[in-house]
């Protein structure tokens, strides 16, 4: 079936509109993180200190015997917090408004450039690099649901919006068939695990970066580490078993292409290593009881290996899987 020129042009249109949403909406999230969040933590860490000291604060202390006071001083005025700007939580609100608009419309782009080629979206590098980033935006709007993370809005849309400007700017070409291996529905149940396991692997390296950079008990924007380390675990347990899937069916599919299951291609034996990473990471956690920074640098580890398979590897390990169609 022939391209369809015109809604493979429209793709591309939607995309740069939603580098330019995603980079609107990063400022509305940057200007609450910096004037809608302040936070001085220098005051209840002097508290805390005196409540360890066995100072009572009120009506008793930890030296007496009496409740510990360090939940009751957690406020805004015994954190020294100045008020929030109204206007900087509005522009909070509004980021998030534009981010979903953005979302809709990387989706559309997404759906165009597909029905443009009539195949599943995702059979080159560019392709895959902005699913990856959908993934990864989808990933923090979902949890936002659920959980108060606005303070992760403008790490992750523009982690998107650069995503994005790179796919168009050097992995960018015209829709069109693929190589006859991958026209297989075994593309959407393997490309598509990969996809959303990625996107929430990088929601949660965003975190562990974020992580490094927090100093507790410094004034910050940021929240503190544990809230960090938090939800950067949350989303790697997420993650794995989607990425296991995704290695399964990737060797099924491979048995379907080639007629063997394993051939330690390039891309196999990266995404073994990967998956090898963060089951060390799980496994240290959960058995030696690794917390904070040692557990997030592994983390950051599995990342770094995750992000080379998606990408080092189509372009720069010939293999099997060289299909990346990069433009030269």
């Amino acid at each position: 079936m022939p391209t369809n020129e015109g809604l493979a042009t429209m793709s591309d249109q939607l995309i740069l509109v939603t580098v330019l949403l995603y980079l609107v909406a990063m400022i509305g999230f940057a200007l609450e993180l910096a004037f809608g969040r302040a936070r001085t933590v220098t005051a209840v860490a002097e508290k805390r200190e005196l409540v360890g000291a066995g100072v009572r604060t009120g009506g008793g202390g930890v030296a007496d015997g009496g409740p510990d006071d360090t939940a009751s001083m957690d406020t805004a005025e015994d954190r020294g917090e100045p008020a929030p700007a109204a206007w900087a939580v509005r522009a909070g609100g509004v980021a998030v408004v534009i981010a979903w608009i953005a979302w809709a419309g990387h989706l559309a782009g997404i759906l165009t450039r597909g029905m443009a080629a009539d195949r599943w979206p995702w059979g080159n590098m560019y392709e895959f690099v902005v699913a990856l980033c959908f993934a990864a935006v989808t990933a923090f709007l979902v949890v936002l649901v659920r959980r108060p993370i606005r303070f992760l809005g403008a790490f992750v849309t523009v982690t998107a919006a650069l995503g994005l400007g790179f796919a168009v700017l050097f992995l960018h070409v015209q829709a069109g068939p693929v190589m006859p291996a991958l026209h297989s529905y075994w593309i959407a149940i393997h490309v598509s695990a990969a996809i959303a396991a990625s996107g929430l692997f990088t929601l949660s390296g965003v975190c562990a970066i974020l992580y490094l950079i927090r100093r507790d008990g410094r004034p910050s924007v940021l929240p503190v580490r544990a809230d960090l380390e938090r939800i950067a675990h949350s989303a790697i347990v997420i993650a794995f078993p989607i990425w296991t899937f995704a290695v399964i069916a990737g060797a099924l599919w491979a048995d379907r292409a080639w007629g063997r299951y394993w051939g330690w291609d390039p891309k196999e034996v990266w995404s073994f290593i990967t998956w090898i990473v963060y089951a060390a990471y799980l496994h240290a956690r959960a058995t030696a009881g690794w917390r904070g920074r040692a557990a997030l640098i592994v983390s950051l580890v599995a990342f770094a290996c995750l992000l080379f398979n998606l990408i080092g590897v189509n372009i720069f390990l010939p293999g099997l899987h060289s299909y990346a169609d990069v433009p030269q």
